[in-house]
């Protein structure tokens, strides 16, 4: 093999190794510490809220800031309202607290500047003469509060008042016909009156008619009128002095009357009878005197008529005794010859007159029969409550 002439110098000696650098030592990563559940709960609650935008939490807070307000409002209204109705009901002597409902958003600002935009007040039961109102309701506007400040109102003077009154049936019921009685209405200004009145032992069926009309500017006035009390089927009493008014025979009784001969005689012997009968004196001999002339008499159609033309209670003063055989009770006729027509119309009465205001006006616009009573509208002006 030949050789080169020139030796290489890198096959003559063998190369010297570079030693490798030595890697170089790094700290290597902690290791991880357990998770804590609650620390990262409140970084992603507090992450959350941290997102909103300013102007969203400003308007989150003035609501909440809102709802605070409005509670406190409410709870000062009716804290007013309570002592509201406790004042009214000591300066009125009413024997329980109204209903006061104070009007208008929000309450303190108008407690502030004295003045309030409506009171509504509800009184259940009020006294008014010999009968109980069933409901008075009445609003007052732009009220103005008398007192020092918000914290010492001592009255209010309410300048201007609309209400109605509703005197109910159901109360005159009770009240009135001692739940014997029964009142309704009739028309727009009538209410009629239906049921039975005890007289001497003797339950009367009773119908009337009351007329209601305005007395003045606070008052109510009834007018009775078709007064009567029937005694079952025998006879009827309508109280009064004219002709048709009086005790006389229905007529079911005065047809019956017409057949018991006995009963007829005994009337017919009584001048004043026959006189208001109409019967001619001539016939009236000839009837007595022949039993044949007494039955053509009884049997005419009129006889009913004119015998039912006769008041007994005039009957009962001078022959007691006829009205006896004709079966009326002594004690009845005695008890009716009292019950006039203005006792009876006391009995029935619905008037009642308002209360005369410590100041200012207060008076009646308006009367009308509704289904449930009659309702009577009120206003008033320039009235005070409290001192």
């Amino acid at each position: 093999m030949p050789t080169h002439p020139y030796p290489n110098s890198y096959e003559e000696s063998e190369p010297e190794l570079c030693p490798e650098p030595e890697p170089e030592l790094r700290p290597g990563p902690e290791p991880l510490a357990p998770p804590n559940p609650r620390r990262g709960r409140r970084r992603r609650r507090r992450g959350r809220f941290a997102g909103l935008p300013f102007a969203l939490k400003s308007v989150v807070a003035l609501l909440v800031l809102a709802a605070f307000l409005t509670l406190a409002d409410r709870w000062a209204v009716l804290y007013a309202e309570h002592k509201a109705a406790d004042t009214l009901k000591d300066n009125l002597k009413l024997t329980a607290a109204p209903e006061v409902e104070i009007g208008g958003f929000p309450f303190l600002p108008q407690l502030v500047d004295g003045h309030l935009d409506s009171v509504k007040v509800t009184v259940p039961d009020v006294a008014a003469d010999r009968v109980t109102l069933a409901a008075v309701s009445a609003t007052a506007r732009d009220v103005r509060l008398d007192g020092d400040g918000p914290t010492s109102v001592s009255g209010a003077h309410l300048p201007e008042l609309h209400g109605d009154v509703l005197l109910s049936f159901a109360d005159m019921n009770r009240e009135l016909g001692a739940s014997q009685v029964t009142f309704s209405g009739a028309a727009r200004d009538r209410v009629s009156a239906r049921g039975t009145l005890p007289v001497a032992g003797h339950d009367l069926r009773l119908k009337a008619d009351v007329r209601v009309q305005r007395n003045g500017a606070r008052g109510i006035a009834t007018e009775i009128g078709g007064m009567r009390l029937d005694i079952g089927d025998l006879a009827t009493y309508r109280p009064g002095t004219r002709p048709s008014e009086g005790l006389h025979l229905t007529p079911e009784s005065a047809a019956r009357l017409a057949h018991e001969t006995q009963k007829v005689r005994a009337l017919l012997e009584v001048p004043s009878v026959v006189r208001r009968m109409g019967v001619p004196q001539s016939t009236v001999r000839e009837a007595l005197a022949n039993d044949d002339r007494l039955a053509a008499l009884t049997g005419e159609p009129r006889f009913v008529h004119q015998a039912m033309r006769v008041n007994l209670l005039d009957l009962a003063l001078a022959h007691p005794e006829i009205l006896d055989r004709l079966g009326f009770d002594p004690a009845l006729l005695d008890a009716l010859s009292t019950l006039t027509r203005p006792a009876l119309a006391d009995r029935l009465s619905l008037a009642f007159k308002l209360p005369t205001p410590p100041s200012g006006d207060l008076r009646l616009r308006d009367v009308r029969v509704e289904k449930e009573g009659i309702r009577v509208r009120i206003e008033g002006s320039d009235l005070a409550v409290g001192s």
